[in-house]
């Protein structure tokens, strides 16, 4: 991400407010990318990550993984970082090609036959809760085995109980406690992670590259 001397500004009044906290330095540059990015301190405390979640998708960024997001506002919002660093793949649910089908939606489709075609992706889940609920399905069959799930979908019922669902896999994660989240949520939270890598491989990718 391009940083303005407004953006230091803003990111610099962040820190002052949240003063001592208590997460780990690249943690916590994801928690204010959040906030910046939402204009909402609570999000200090409520994101929370799995003990390998940064490091396993920093790793799998620099592999050129791919990338799974539910519905093209995320995709639009990563694409310059991940174009402008490691250059994933990038696929949307809602682009898939899959037969109609009754009792999902097509993201829940979409996400279902993607993570067939890609079972150790990142998956990017912003907006629909059916197609987090679909990933996690997948992964408590033991069908897939994600680099990394970003989980953060906002609701008010299926989301939260599917982030606690989530908490209790094996698979490195991000997610929101609570009903709060969203697209910009998603956004950010990989804007920051794109950001890590590169700073972690970047010299790496540009000499294999």
């Amino acid at each position: 991400m391009e940083w303005h001397v407004s953006d230091a500004q803003n990111l610099q009044l962040i820190d002052q407010t949240i003063g001592t906290h208590h997460v780990s330095p690249s943690q916590y540059e994801v928690v204010r990318r959040v906030i910046y990015a939402t204009g909402d301190l609570d999000y200090g405390s409520i994101i929370h990550f799995s003990e390998s979640a940064l490091p396993s998708g920093a790793a799998a960024l620099a592999a050129r993984t791919t990338i799974i997001v539910d519905v093209p506002m995320v995709q639009v919002g990563i694409n310059p970082a991940i174009q402008g660093s490691f250059a994933n793949p990038v696929y949307c649910s809602l682009d898939a090609l899959t037969r109609p089908q009754k009792g999902k939606s097509q993201a829940a489709w979409g996400v279902e036959t993607l993570a067939q075609r890609y079972p150790e992706a990142i998956f990017v889940v912003g907006s629909s809760g059916v197609a987090l609920a679909t990933l996690v399905d997948l992964i408590e069959l033991g069908k897939i085995h994600p680099a990394l799930v970003i989980g953060v979908p906002a609701g008010f019922l299926e989301p939260a109980v599917l982030k606690s669902r989530l908490q209790d896999t094996m698979i490195p994660h991000v997610r929101i406690d609570g009903t709060k989240g969203g697209v910009v949520v998603a956004t950010a939270i990989m804007d920051a992670l794109v950001d890590l890598a590169w700073q972690a491989y970047g010299q790496q990718a540009q000499a294999i590259s």
